[in-house]
């Protein structure tokens, strides 16, 4: 039976995650001791640290790190800057990462962390201070073979470059392979920056390819950042029309398609979108949820969608670019109407996917061209896909959310009984 929260409008991405556990394990038929194990957390680090900032003060922030499942490997998950960041969104997080490893086949568990605090209102010096302070804050439970972090929300190749960093002084030598998503130049991988976005691609063209692609599909993209800015580019260049985007504070449309190429380029350069000059008119970014589109991509946080405003989302396909997106309730109102919805676990695992690559690379310590990072980044994700869609066609009344679900937490069952319980 599904948990008693579940009756009311999920209020949080952890009462999501939990839901949408539940409803699968309702499916497969888990019992409540399997229930048990897999709805809890390995590890919950919690710390409040003082961080110097740039006038001789100090300034306490909160960090999180969560371990969820490491039955398959060891745990994954990125770190996250937001004033936003809570523990309940930080456990969901992972939670959400352990089944989305799975589905997509890598031997790695869920893990996530992040940082009370807001990025742009802080220095570069006070971020790289705030950054080597929570890495040494968390390096007991971090490493190459435990825990692995990475960029999501707030952070960056450099903010990885510098928890590396961190972590290698701590051991006397560089340990490239304790965190992905670093520089190119410090051990990063060729194709990391845009392999969410790259994802989203494959996975459109493999799921419209009786349509001819994506050529000529009106696209709108709720998020400009890393997943939603990249994804814009590599579609407008597939051959879309990206209609709308947005960042936080400002959505532009234009019907004729926007030059997402150059939008991107400009907010790259840590520039509001707000301030760009180019061809558009400029509307509220949630309006961009209500587009009347024939592809829309959530790629900026969770909840976006839900009861408040599901009525009002026009598209008939939606791809989740961020975790969570849409709220269980949205979701079943989505369903009930013919949307079809490419689920995040699916849909936004080409960042964790280029990440194990970087990860094998680190630890073989070899180089992989870029060609290479992207053509076995398409043949995972493009398996993953056709497993998922060959689950939701064998059993009835199964969306792709539920066949991903499925798949994601039989396999890490397999492994918990595999290994069995120490002692």
């Amino acid at each position: 039976m599904l948990p008693a929260v579940a009756a009311a409008e999920s209020n949080s991405a952890l009462t999501s995650a939990l839901r949408q556990f539940h409803a699968a394990a309702d499916r497969l038929g888990l019992g409540g001791q399997q229930r048990d194990i897999l709805t809890s957390f390995k590890t919950v680090f919690q710390t409040r640290f003082p961080v110097e900032m740039d006038d001789g003060s100090f300034r306490v922030f909160d960090g999180y790190r969560v371990h969820h499942n490491a039955a398959r490997g060891p745990l994954k998950g990125g770190v996250r800057y937001s004033p936003d960041v809570s523990l309940d969104d930080v456990k969901a997080l992972a939670m959400w990462m352990t089944w989305k490893c799975a589905v997509a086949g890598l031997p790695f568990g869920g893990a996530k962390g992040g940082v009370v605090v807001d990025p742009r209102a802080v220095s570069a010096n006070e971020l790289e201070n705030l950054t080597r302070r929570f890495t040494a804050e968390i390096t007991p439970i971090i490493g190459p073979d435990q825990d692995i972090p990475a960029p999501d929300m707030g952070t960056n190749a450099q903010v990885m470059a510098w928890m590396m960093d961190t972590y290698s002084m701590g051991h006397g030598h560089t340990i490239p392979g304790v965190v992905t998503g670093k520089p190119v130049s410090v051990g990063g991988s060729e194709g990391r920056y845009e392999a969410t976005g790259r994802g989203l691609l494959y996975l459109l063209e493999e799921h419209l390819a009786d349509a001819g692609g994506v050529r000529g599909k009106r696209i709108a993209v709720h998020g400009f950042g890393n997943v939603g800015g990249v994804a814009a580019r590599l579609l407008q260049r597939a051959g879309a029309r990206v209609q709308y985007i947005c960042d936080r504070d400002t959505g532009i449309w234009n019907p004729k398609g926007v030059d997402a190429a150059a939008a991107f380029a400009y907010v790259e350069a840590g520039r509001p979108l707000a301030d760009w000059d180019g061809a558009g008119e400029r509307i509220a970014p949630d309006a961009v949820l209500e587009a009347d589109v024939d592809i829309l991509v959530p790629a900026a946080r969770e909840h976006v969608i839900t009861t408040a405003n599901v009525d009002r989302v026009r598209a008939p396909l939606i791809i989740e670019g961020a975790n969570g997106p849409v709220s269980p309730e949205a979701d079943d109102a989505l369903t009930a109407r013919g949307v079809t919805i490419i689920p995040d676990l699916l849909a936004n695992a080409g960042g964790v996917t280029v990440s194990y690559f970087e990860w094998v690379q680190a630890r073989q310590y070899m180089h992989w061209r870029e060609q290479q990072v992207n053509d076995e980044l398409r043949r995972l994700l493009i398996d993953a896909y056709r497993t998922v869609v060959a689950r939701a066609v064998q059993a009835p009344n199964c969306t792709l959310r539920d066949a991903a679900q499925s798949i994601g937490i039989e396999r890490v069952v397999e492994a918990v009984t595999l290994r069995g319980i120490f002692p």
